[in-house]
């Protein structure tokens, strides 16, 4: 227990902090009374490797969060709306943007399909479009060039103005965006290959650094354009296990396609495939998070903090 210093007054954490904390139980209280939408099967295909996700998460934990975010984006067509009649110059509505931040391997990807799926059953948000970072990370060639391949996901690693481009124009209200490809398989952008959001409802921006603040000598953060902002949280400790974890499902499926960029992880031994695991967490996972990502979970909406198997233990919600 930390001393108090004389004459000072204890402070109390939550009173000062600028989120309710909610327990797990509370948040599934929130929508009781609105059926999951999902079968099993729908939930197995948004499953990402490694992930664990079933009927009772989604029902504790993601069906609340949907229903709040039909609530936000209600509520800012309203706005703009009103704004617009104020301002004399009603215009199209535009998109409602959520941004999805966390570490490597903490779930994000999976809470962004599920939140897509689920958002895209309510009435008022029929068009729900996800679109990851990745496609703006430079190709492989640039980063080898610029000596960044060992840096792939810091945040000097993205062509940060076209993705900060990219999301102001579908908060302008432009009708149709493209982004770059970005593969998994290869571990590089698809050449002529883009991704096409058309005037959707919602979009989801889901990557590890979308909620920086901004780069210096930039007035403007991506964050800035968003309307409601996720964190995906845990321990590190577990989310090295998952990473670890899911780094060996791999090895025994994508990578043993010969066109994978990582195949010979597939080809050495499982000691040596692990080891060179743990090296990359340690020195390009790990302090990515430490130096970049950890520190904008204070800038999040909501943060969904997770504990053993990906199981949400408690939910923090910003105070309005």
């Amino acid at each position: 227990m930390t001393a108090v210093p004389a004459g000072s007054n204890p402070i109390d954490e939550q009173a000062v902090s600028p989120f309710v904390d909610i327990s797990r139980s509370d948040w599934a209280e929130l929508a009781k009374s609105t059926e999951a939408p999902l079968t099993e099967a729908e939930i197995e295909k948004i499953r990402g490797l490694g992930d664990f996700l079933d009927l009772a998460e989604v029902a504790d934990i993601y069906l609340p969060l949907s229903q709040l975010l039909n609530l936000y984006v209600s509520q800012a067509q309203q706005l703009h709306q009103i704004s617009g009649q104020f301002l004399a110059k009603p215009g199209r509505r535009v998109p409602f943007i959520i941004g999805v931040a966390g570490s490597v391997a903490v779930g994000k990807s999976t809470v962004s399909r599920l939140l897509k799926e689920l958002l895209s059953r309510w009435p008022s948000t029929p068009s729900v479009a996800l679109v990851t970072t990745d496609g703006f990370l430079y190709p492989n060639a640039v980063l080898e060039e610029r000596g960044l391949m060992e840096r792939k996901g810091f945040p000097e690693s993205y062509d940060r103005l076209a993705l900060l481009k990219f999301v102001a124009d579908i908060k302008s209200g432009k009708e149709k965006v493209t982004a770059p490809l970005y593969s998994h398989l290869t571990y590089d952008i698809v050449p002529g290959e883009e991704v096409v959001v058309e005037s959707p409802d919602v979009v989801i921006v889901e990557g590890l650094n979308v909620l920086q603040p901004p780069s210096l000598g930039q007035e403007v953060a991506l964050s800035d354009y968003f309307d409601f902002k996720i964190y995906v949280d845990a321990p590190t400790e577990e989310i090295e296990t998952w990473y670890l974890e899911r780094f060996k499902q791999l090895r025994e499926s994508a990578f043993r396609n010969p066109a994978s960029y990582f195949h010979r992880y597939a080809e050495i031994e499982i000691d040596a495939a692990l080891e060179r695991a743990k090296e990359i967490w340690r020195t390009i996972n790990l302090p990515n998070l430490i130096e970049n990502i950890i520190s904008t979970r204070s800038r999040a909406t909501l943060v969904l903090q997770k504990g053993e198997k990906h199981r949400v233990e408690r939910v923090l919600l910003r105070k309005i």
